[in-house]
């Protein structure tokens, strides 16, 4: 039950931040569709995360190799995923304003991908393995 109303907080939050891109895209005032291509940095962001727990060991240690280096790339997506609009906008591609609704979209999808994993990816007996 938990685990539902998880699920579907998650989606709505996921929602409005897709809401923030696409107005920062689609508002008459902007109506430019360059601050789209962020989406990529949202689908990429959780495969170095994928890859680690698969290829790492299954120790219990704090800390390994793999991981450290999954949360490096990790780091360096996201902070380009917030770093494209701000260079799409000083070249003036975008406006300001659109800059600012695509990070704050950033800031709500990436606490949205974050909050999955806190909540699915402990590996008792309902994570995300399970989707």
């Amino acid at each position: 039950r938990c685990a539902v109303a998880a699920l579907v907080a998650l989606s709505f939050s996921g929602a409005i931040g897709v809401t923030f891109l696409m107005l920062g895209c689609a508002l008459e005032y902007y109506g430019v569709y360059w601050p789209l291509f962020v989406l990529i940095f949202y689908f990429i962001c959780p495969i170095p995360h994928f890859i680690a727990k698969r290829v790492g060991d299954d120790s219990d240690a704090a800390s390994s190799a793999c991981r450290e280096l999954a949360y490096f790339f990790t780091t360096g997506i996201v902070v380009s995923a917030f770093g494209l609009p701000i260079i799409l906008a000083r070249v003036e591609a975008i406006k300001w304003g659109a800059c600012g609704l695509v990070l704050a979209g950033n800031a709500v999808i990436f606490l949205t991908i974050l909050g999955f994993f806190l909540v699915f990816g402990r590996g008792d007996d309902f994570s995300w393995e399970q989707w």
